[in-house]
């Protein structure tokens, strides 16, 4: 088994996607390790600002107004690029990689900035091999979690 991999795609703006963890190998969990985005589409002159968010509870995570007590919140991603000379920008990313994911999980994308770009995602996972009592622990949290 591929002890990393990477799942990746485009998005458009306010939409979701759901990253399906159901084709995986039993006994194995999943956790984030790095989330991405960038803008899908001409950069010349624009100035962009977009948000994302992973999570593994029953709806989408508000990727503008993150609440990082949500049990279910893995991962917020903020993208920041300016066309003028102010600067060049913030990449910020904040992801739980503590989380052992054994379920779907929900994407959200959102284009904050005005541009109304779709949103290239990326999302890397290295694979934890679990006992029999931890992967016991690891669905029931995620059932609870997701059963909201």
């Amino acid at each position: 088994m591929r002890k990393e991999f990477v799942m990746r795609g485009k998005t458009p703006s306010g939409l979701t996607e759901v990253l399906n963890f159901g084709k995986y190998k039993a006994g194995y969990a999943y956790r984030l390790t790095d989330f991405r985005i960038f803008p899908g589409g001409d950069l010349a002159g624009t100035s962009v600002e977009m948000v994302a968010a992973l999570t593994a509870a029953p709806t989408a995570a508000d990727p503008v107004a993150p609440d990082f007590e949500e049990d279910g919140l893995i991962g917020n991603v903020y993208l920041g690029l300016r066309s003028d000379a102010q600067g060049n920008g913030d990449n910020v990313q904040v992801i739980n990689d503590t989380f052992l994911i054994t379920q779907n999980l929900i994407l959200i994308v959102r284009d904050v900035g005005g541009s109304n770009f779709p949103v290239n995602w990326q999302c890397r996972f290295e694979s934890v091999k679990m006992t029999g009592p931890e992967e016991a622990a690891t669905n029931y949290k995620q059932f609870a979690i997701s059963d909201g």
